[in-house]
């Protein structure tokens, strides 16, 4: 079998799209969708997929061929090639590939987000502090023509090792600062800023994630965003598109569903990932996944792609 070293080029397809979208193809080729670069991932696909679950951190994907969609509660985000979508706070997301094939395959490249580098750009240009409410978890936007070059620059560092270390925290500021300077720039400046909505709702949200065996009462969450019970939960409903239960149950059972694939025992792991009763897991899992643990396990290698987010 040949392993395809480029990707069919469109006539009407931007030079910048063309030479990233090709060496995206030779990395994902060579490396595989997870390099040496912490946080980057490239994403090919030959045909549409089925229902991909995952757990999105502070990031931001950008579609160099093909299109996706991706849902988190009741709303829905399209995005294609030379779009991208950012999630300015960790986030259960439901999502497809819905257009790829042999010759023109879905091909993405996505990266994560440091808050710290946003908020140290904020802090050396507080004009560009954005003091408006707090953003929805998930955002679409065309890729701004300025972000293809530190995207390549990127990708390269991935074929001179000795260079990363220096050149990489150099290309990731660029890239934070060319998305803050795009029509993203306000969810981005929202996650940097420590005492916005955003950013502290997007505390709990990681913590949730870090802790989702243990059971936490909402008022202990809301103390950690520095909010009442009331605005928290309102807040947090507004960014996630979830309630703090149901984002702790969505964690719980997405990381349920890893455990399964990697063959541990299903009588287990609803105690692992911390429910008390193993019929209400069974219940919830149905109601999220279709189908029960032990039937699910069997078939979801078939059925349904899990990428880590």
């Amino acid at each position: 079998m040949t392993t395809r070293s480029s990707v069919d080029v469109m006539p009407c397809d931007p030079p910048a799209i063309v030479r990233l979208r090709n060496l995206a193809m030779r990395q994902w080729s060579a490396h595989g969708p997870e390099g040496v670069i912490e946080g980057l991932r490239l994403t090919r696909a030959d045909q549409p997929s089925g229902t991909i679950r995952a757990l999105y951190e502070t990031s931001f994907c950008v579609v160099l061929q093909g299109a996706k969609t991706s849902a988190v509660g009741d709303s829905a985000f399209h995005y294609r090639q030379g779009e991208c979508l950012f999630a300015s706070v960790n986030v259960p997301v439901s999502s497809r590939i819905i257009e790829a094939s042999a010759n023109q395959p879905y091909l993405a490249m996505s990266l994560s987000i440091d808050p710290v580098m946003i908020s140290e750009l904020l802090v050396e240009h507080p004009e560009m502090k954005y003091r408006g409410p707090g953003q929805v978890a998930l955002a679409t936007a065309g890729v701004p023509e300025e972000l293809y070059d530190p995207l390549t620059r990127l990708l390269e560092l991935l074929d001179h090792p000795m260079d990363r270390p220096v050149l990489e925290p150099m290309v990731r500021r660029e890239i934070c600062w060319r998305l803050l300077r795009s029509s993203l720039g306000p969810a981005l400046q929202q996650t940097g800023n420590k005492d916005s909505e955003t950013a502290r709702i997007g505390q709990v949200t990681a913590w949730m994630r870090a802790h989702y065996p243990q059971p936490v009462p909402v008022a202990d969450l809301a103390a950690m965003a520095s909010m009442s019970p009331a605005s928290f939960h309102r807040h947090f409903k507004a960014i996630t598109q979830l309630s703090p239960v149901q984002f702790q149950k969505q964690v719980r059972l997405q990381e349920a569903r890893r455990m399964l694939l990697a063959n541990q025992d299903v009588a287990s792991v609803g105690y692992q990932v911390g429910y008390e009763s193993p019929s209400q897991f069974s219940r919830d899992y149905r109601k999220l996944f279709g189908a029960p643990p032990g039937k699910d396990r069997a078939v979801m290698r078939s059925t349904v792609a899990i990428e880590v987010g």
